[in-house]
């Protein structure tokens, strides 16, 4: 019962003499401490707030404007050409004023319009110079007359020490391409995976959409786009995401992981301990909008919306539709082990737990030997099966009582975080040991992640981490963006005792976890073994192969003279065509963030040059200077292709909104019905390094992530996810099913090193390290 002697504030005791009250100086001095810290951050979000609103101009600049006004009027000149003496007469309280009082007060209130509206057209020409993007076309290294004018202006328009969010008023919108150029280009990337009948019959349906209904379902997206930020990311989120009804475990979910070969600590609650806390560091920066906003080239902002939901948000299953609940503040996480949930409180006396504190509290909890209540072991399963069995259940079996308040704590936690009780991670010894653990991050035992959370941080007893995230609130780099400010924090900045324990001393006096208690029938028990048997078939059929690449990295493909993106891509299309002995539609993720709210977009990597040049490698007969050739027209489309995703000209997002709103109008489209029934049998996202700067992998070429990968999308067909890593080393994280006859997740491995190795002796280039 510590925890109720913690709450206490103040006892009292009826005596003869009267009411005696014995007040607890550690408790009223915790409150205390408590209300200054709360009041402290409501201020500094209150002050970076104005520092936003008037980005790229400053509080200061008021005065200034202020001030030059005033002189102006003190030397007899009217800057306001008569303006300043109409505020003057419209004022409410000149009768109680001086005139000069007046002339003051209403000198002051013309600057500040004036300041506002200088504001404005700021925000509108740093917009205007953001929505060029002729920089992303121009070959590498070079750069034109008219870029370096345009570089030097957006810096000179984007302020000093820009905030977090100091530039999403002044981001473009998203742009809707036209029905001519979106139909084109679909036209031409189903080219080389269509016979010629099959071809002429597509362009056929294709053509009839372009005469109608295409232009009426275009108004209503360009008046979308007028209206809302962005016309696509709303609807994204909810039909692709919310609306699914299949369970998001393998199918939505995907996983980031921990460090390769370096383990900090093989202490598994020393190492949460550290991570936790620098998830609450970089928390508090969020909040007050303190992280630099992620910048291309150093000048180009991308959008930081999704970042607001990292913390504190889970996914609300529904009937009809789930919804993303994301709360402003969260004091308490949620830590699951071996079948039991706890509630971990964060804050003690107004200030964050201390790594140290965190190593203590979760120590408590393996420690602890209590046996799972009935019903409770696999509860999170429900997460991972489908999702109308979850939310009846929820609204049946979760509205009332204990249950009902367990589930708010887990839905309200800032944090998820399981103690796994299984060691995994990457061993050069052991077999397959990059599988296992990737298999492990991606579903577990499928009840020991909570799935709906905006994240699950796992910890596993050998000291490795790992996380599972949940895909709709935000895509993979928000996720990475965090994940690469934890890792090195946790080993530079936090660090370790030679014993493995954290830095720091302990409050013996903290609350210690609190066991959360359920009340679950044999009625809900049943739809949680169900949900459970589903999920768990599902994980069973995931075929995974992790590949350490280490011949060479992105060095020598640069020297090559090409994009190590398009170089990859390239290869997978190769491999494909060795694995499977035909093509295959292929995407690949693209983000938009260069515009408010963006998200992502689809690069379809299988275009007519890339099969031409398959198709050469394959042909003995076909020179090296031929394949070469085709290789660099290749690689240059697909740089092409990816620049114009990047740039809002992509086709995938704009035909899958013209779609929505054929539905909304009840209007049927073979077009569209076919665009987007089509499988997409290969496909494919770079898992980016967006702040190597934190680690300087020269200089600790250990440090360094395997980085992340999903399940696979259509049940014959692969999913690859790859990093770049430093300058020589690339991991590819490919899965499958084993339902399918068609793939092997190991053989396609295979096929991709070697067509790797292949594409690179084309250069000619012997040392890998070049």
């Amino acid at each position: 019962m510590a925890e109720a002697h913690q709450a206490v504030a103040f006892q009292f005791t009826v005596t003869p003499d009267g009411i005696d009250f014995q007040l607890s100086r550690e408790v009223l001095k915790n409150i205390y401490v408590s209300g200054v810290t709360s009041w402290r951050k409501r201020f500094i979000r209150f002050k970076n707030g104005i520092l936003t609103g008037v980005y790229p101009a400053s509080p200061s600049s008021w005065l200034i404007v202020v001030i030059a006004i005033m002189s102006t009027m003190y030397a007899r000149i009217d800057p306001s050409v008569g303006m300043i003496d109409g505020i003057k007469k419209t004022l409410p309280v000149r009768d109680y004023l001086t005139t000069q009082t007046q002339t003051v007060l209403s000198a002051m209130l013309f600057a500040t319009g004036l300041w506002l509206t200088l504001i404005l057209i700021l925000r509108y020409i740093l917009k205007v110079l953001l929505s060029y993007h002729g920089w992303i076309f121009e070959p590498h290294g070079k750069m034109s007359v008219t870029t370096k004018i345009w570089a030097n202006l957006v810096k000179l328009f984007s302020g000093r020490r820009p905030l977090l969010y100091s530039f999403q008023a002044s981001l473009p919108r998203l742009p809707v391409p036209s029905i001519d150029a979106t139909i084109a280009r679909y036209l031409e990337s189903v080219r080389p995976l269509l016979d010629d009948e099959q071809y002429k019959q597509m362009e056929s349906v294709a053509n009839e959409f372009r005469k109608d209904p295409a232009p009426k379902l275009q108004k209503y997206l360009i008046l979308k786009s007028w209206w809302a930020t962005n016309y696509v990311s709303d609807w994204w989120e909810e039909y692709i995401y919310l609306r699914s009804r299949s369970p998001i475990m393998v199918n939505s979910n995907y996983y980031v992981m921990d460090l390769l070969y370096i383990t900090p600590t093989h202490r598994q609650a020393a190492r949460a301990g550290n991570v936790v806390h620098a998830m609450l560091m970089y928390r508090r920066k969020l909040d007050r909008g303190e992280h630099a906003p992620l910048r291309a080239l150093d000048i180009v902002p991308m959008c930081s919306y999704q970042m607001e939901r990292i913390f504190n948000t889970t996914r609300i299953p529904g009937v009809d539709t789930d919804y993303v609940q994301h709360l402003k503040e969260s004091k308490h996480m949620v830590v699951y082990h071996k079948g039991r949930f706890f509630k971990v409180w964060l804050y003690y006396g107004g200030r964050h737990l201390q790594p140290s504190e965190l190593e203590m509290q979760f120590q408590k909890i393996l420690n602890d030997k209590t046996e799972p209540q009935p019903g409770e072991l696999k509860v999170a399963a429900l997460t991972a099966g489908e999702r109308i069995p979850w939310a009846t259940a929820r609204a049946t079996f979760f509205s009332q009582g204990v249950n009902k308040t367990s589930l708010d704590t887990i839905e309200k936690a800032a944090i998820f975080l399981t103690l796994d009780d299984e060691a995994h991670g990457y061993d050069q010894e052991k077999l397959r040991s990059l599988d296992l653990y990737a298999k492990s991050l991606l579903h577990g035992k499928c009840y020991d992640r909570w799935f709906d959370k905006s994240f699950t941080l796992i910890a596993y007893k050998n000291g490795k981490l790992g996380a599972n995230a949940e895909h709709s609130w935000a895509d993979a780099p928000i996720i990475g963006h965090l994940w690469e400010y934890l890792l090195s924090t946790d080993c530079f900045h936090l660090g370790y005792t030679e014993e493995g324990h954290c830095k720091g001393d302990t409050n013996k006096n903290l609350p210690p976890p609190s066991m959360l208690q359920w009340d679950i029938p044999q009625e809900c028990q049943d739809i949680i073994e169900s949900s459970y048997n589903i999920a768990k078939t599902i994980a069973d059929d995931v075929d995974f192969h992790g590949c350490i690449f280490d011949d060479f990295g992105k060095g020598l493909i640069k020297k090559c003279r090409t994009s190590p993106d398009a170089f990859t891509q390239i290869a997978l299309q190769l491999a494909h065509f060795r694995d499977k002995g035909e093509f295959c539609l292929t995407y690949e993720a693209s983000m938009t963030r260069m515009f408010r709210e963006g998200r992502t977009e689809t690069v379809r990597s299988c275009t007519n040059e890339s099969t031409a040049f398959v198709r050469a490698m394959e042909d003995p007969h076909r020179t090296g200077e031929e394949k070469l050739a085709l290789f660099r027209r290749a690689a240059e489309k697909h740089q092409l292709m990816y620049r114009l995703a990047m740039t809002g000209a992509g086709i995938d997002r704009h035909l899958f909104c013209l779609y929505v709103v054929s539905k909304y109008l009840g209007i049927d489209s073979p077009f569209l019905k076919q665009v987007l029934s089509e499988p997409w049998r290969l496909s494919t996202s770079q898992t980016p390094q967006q702040q190597q700067h934190l680690v300087d992998i020269q200089k600790f070429p250990n440090h360094i992530s395997a980085g992340g990968g999903f399940g696979p999308v259509a049940d014959d067909g692969y999913g690859v996810s790859y990093n770049f890593v430093g300058e020589n080393l690339i991991t590819f994280h490919i899965s499958s099913k084993f339902s399918s006859p068609e793939t092997d997740s190991y053989r396609f491995g295979q096929n991709i090193r070697q067509a790797m190795l292949d594409i690179k002796a084309l250069f000619h280039l012997k040392d890998k390290k070049m």
